[in-house]
């Protein structure tokens, strides 16, 4: 591995963008030199605060700076809307780019960064960073072992408590990405889909803009079939989320993201329990952010192949096609296949 520090940008400097600065400035291989926001105060607030430049706009970054990777930390309609240009600015510049999820509410900008990527021989990731906790990881490891089998059912539910009514999919096109990744982790790429969905009640009598309750059949190309249950009126304090996939010879589940994995055997009865606290004790949420860039950092530095990289541009692009799927499934009542990324 390389010993010199990565230089590294962040555009967009909201809490998620501040988030990145911090796992930057803290990481030994990582050199914070940069930060940029449209919004002079916030640009301001964020270099006083990490001791950086502030810029204006990523040409004036670009043109002023010397960059190794970029950190686009974006938002806009449906979470997604302000990725691409400062994405397509920095890998047009020749800078690796590590941007938030979703990738893109677009299909087809999404597309053309991960293919401007690969054009250009750039690393291309997405945060989608809650697989990269160590209980995901221990659970993967059971799974290319073989101590599950072969893989058979997998179900996702993920549920949070959201009145966003900016969008009728913006439950489906700014939450799912997460829940999918952690599938297709396990699972690989899904072929096909079947989604459901309807609208919450509001307190008026009326009923919410945004489909914010969804049930998605999946079929992967490994053959598994699966289920993601996801919802913006649940109460995820009780629980945001929970995986459990089910082979030839037992069956994981993994509760909350990273706070406990529990292996099901087909033809025993002893059961293995793994909480947080013995597998490095993730502390909070907030610390998925650091292991996921972290990881960002540890590949880029280390020069992997491209196809190496973990939750890559690929990677988020292929969970927004069955994002794109599902929806078409819901206006149109039918059985959707899932395009190849590949």
């Amino acid at each position: 591995m390389s010993e010199k520090k990565l230089r590294v940008g962040v555009v967009g400097m909201r809490a998620i963008g501040n988030t990145h600065a911090n796992v930057y400035k803290n990481d030994a291989l990582s050199e914070l030199v940069a930060v940029c926001d449209i919004d002079e105060t916030r640009a301001a607030e964020a270099a006083a605060r990490w001791g950086v430049p502030a810029f204006h706009s990523v040409g004036e970054m670009l043109a002023n700076t010397e960059l190794d990777c970029v950190s686009v930390s974006t938002g806009g309609f449906e979470n997604g809307s302000w990725h691409y240009e400062p994405v397509m600015e920095c890998l047009n510049a020749g800078n690796h780019v590590l941007c938030e999820k979703p990738i893109s509410n677009d299909i087809e900008q999404a597309r053309e960064m991960v293919r401007t990527a690969r054009e250009k021989a750039l690393y291309f990731g997405i945060n989608l960073n809650h697989r990269f906790v160590p209980p995901a990881a221990k659970a993967k490891q059971w799974v290319d072992e073989g101590r599950v089998g072969q893989l058979l059912l997998a179900n996702m539910t993920m549920w949070i408590d959201n009145p966003n009514e900016t969008s009728p999919w913006f439950h489906l096109r700014a939450l799912h990405p997460h829940s999918i990744d952690i599938m297709r982790y396990f699972c690989g790429d899904v072929k096909r889909v079947q989604a459901f969905a309807n609208h919450a009640p509001k307190g008026d009598g009326g009923e919410r803009v945004c489909w914010s309750n969804a049930q998605i059949n999946m079929e992967f190309a490994s053959g598994v079939v699966g289920h993601l249950t996801g919802s913006y009126d649940a109460a995820p304090r009780h629980n945001l989320e929970r995986c459990e996939v089910m082979g030839t010879e037992g069956r994981f589940v993994l509760d909350n993201c990273f706070e406990e994995l529990t292996f099901y055997p087909r033809r025993g009865d002893e059961l293995t329990v793994i909480r947080n606290s013995i597998m490095g004790g993730v502390q909070g949420f907030e610390a998925t952010f650091k292991n996921r860039i972290h990881r960002w950092l540890e590949q880029v530095s280390a020069g992997v192949p491209r196809e190496e990289i973990e939750a890559s541009g690929e990677d988020g692009l292929a969970v927004q096609e069955v994002i794109e799927a599902a929806i078409r499934s819901i206006e149109g009542g039918s059985v959707e296949h899932v395009p190849a990324t590949a």
